[in-house]
């Protein structure tokens, strides 16, 4: 017997007044089809409970509000993990908020731990996310005939970054922050390819870049609230949480741009905590980490159009032979005429069959857009709104397969 799940997608005009236009805080996934409703894959698995996954979707709405946008373009068989995955990156970024000080983080983190590797051995304790998060690898396993397996080390990669975020410590340089972006964010992007599943050197290479860009620009949209962090326990709308996720001992107050960039750049902490925007130097200081955030884009992009163009990508994936990146276990389940195509046109279909994981790259474009449109003005309050494009923004590349 297999349970059915069921995500709701409100209606296009959901979050609009009278007039046509949007309140600020209420901001819902629309979906252009007018459909409300997406029917996930069946999961052979009576063991998740609709309570469980309500909550998480609820979760999710609440504090993710791109990522349930983009849980659309999914495809259906990994729609189950992506969920249990960004409910397990909401649940991390909040351990700075709800614990009162970092060795009570550290055990939360460690709890976490415990319940990733009881999860993947087949034991799931009895937690929301572990539950959804069982109920998927049993899936993928049956899907796969157990050939297809997650990476316990990309989840533990993911979890020990956080503790990135239980201290003051700032990122020492722009290598750093990236670091930082590449075992959270683009880590995320593999888990989720290899529930498809996934094995594809091309597809993880431009997962690599848009992740770091997701992850670098997460850290700026939380600059304003760890330097001015709101009370302890305390979480006020959808912006806030996904900027908290990449903050530090938030309740004292912390600059996390790279120290490099800010020594480069002129930026004194205190000057920030008494100016804001106006200390000295903030400004290009911003204007250089959104910068790279950029780049990374602009490579994702140059990336597919090379692809498309019927030539290499262009550069090497610098992770490759790393831990997960060894591409010689898993079919990836095929089409029979991609034996026949050439090795362009054969990476291009593997970005085509999985561009729905890619697809953070539209968010982080748009807000990186607002960003220029305010001058580099990290303080601005326009970059706290949630952006009312994305849907539409989100359709229309999923149509055409770009970024």
């Amino acid at each position: 017997m297999s349970t059915t799940l069921v995500f709701e997608i409100i209606s296009p005009m959901a979050g609009f007044n009278s007039r046509g236009s949007r309140h600020r805080d209420q901001v819902g996934p629309e979906i252009l089809c007018g459909s409300r409703s997406v029917i996930f894959s069946p999961l052979p698995i009576e063991s998740i409970q609709s309570n469980h996954l309500s909550f998480l979707i609820v979760l999710i709405r609440k504090y993710d509000r791109p990522s349930y946008v983009l849980s659309t373009f999914i495809p259906r068989q990994a729609q189950a993990l992506y969920l249990a995955l960004r409910a397990l990156n909401i649940s991390l970024s909040m351990i700075p908020d709800t614990t009162s000080s970092s060795t009570i983080g550290l055990m939360r983190l460690q709890f976490w731990r415990d319940t990733v590797t009881r999860t993947l051995s087949g034991s799931p304790p009895k937690e929301p996310v572990a539950i959804l998060l069982g109920a998927a690898i049993e899936d993928l396993s049956m899907r796969t005939g157990g050939r297809a397996r997650l990476s316990k080390g990309w989840f533990l990669r993911m979890i020990n970054a956080r503790e990135q975020s239980l201290t003051n410590t700032s990122f020492p340089n722009l290598s750093a922050l990236e670091s930082y972006a590449e075992n959270t964010y683009s880590t995320l992007l593999y888990l989720t390819l290899s529930a498809l599943p996934m094995t594809s050197l091309t597809v993880d290479h431009i997962a690599s870049h848009i992740g770091k860009a997701a992850g670098i620009t997460a850290v700026l949209r939380g600059l304003p609230l760890v330097a001015f962090p709101p009370p302890a326990n305390h979480h006020t709308n959808q912006s806030s949480l996904l900027s908290s996720s990449d903050r530090g001992e938030a309740r004292q107050g912390a600059i996390t741009l790279p120290l490099d960039i800010m020594a480069q750049a002129g930026v004194i902490e205190e000057e920030v905590f008494r100016k804001g925007a106006e200390a000295s130097g903030l400004k290009d200081a911003v204007f250089t980490v959104a910068t790279r955030a950029s780049d990374h884009l602009i490579t994702a992009r140059q990336m597919l159009k090379n692809l498309r163009a019927g030539q290499d990508v262009g550069h090497d994936f610098e992770h490759e032979g790393e831990e997960g990146h060894e591409y010689a276990s898993i079919t990836n389940n095929q089409p029979a005429h991609d034996q026949l195509s050439s090795p362009y046109e054969k990476q291009l279909n593997e970005v085509e069959r999985g561009f729905g994981v890619l697809m953070p790259a539209i968010p982080t474009q748009l807000w990186l857009d607002k960003l220029q449109a305010v001058d580099f003005d990290i303080f601005n309050p326009l970059l706290l709104r949630s952006d009312w494009k994305l849907p539409w923004k989100a359709y229309l590349a999923h149509r055409s397969k770009s970024f």
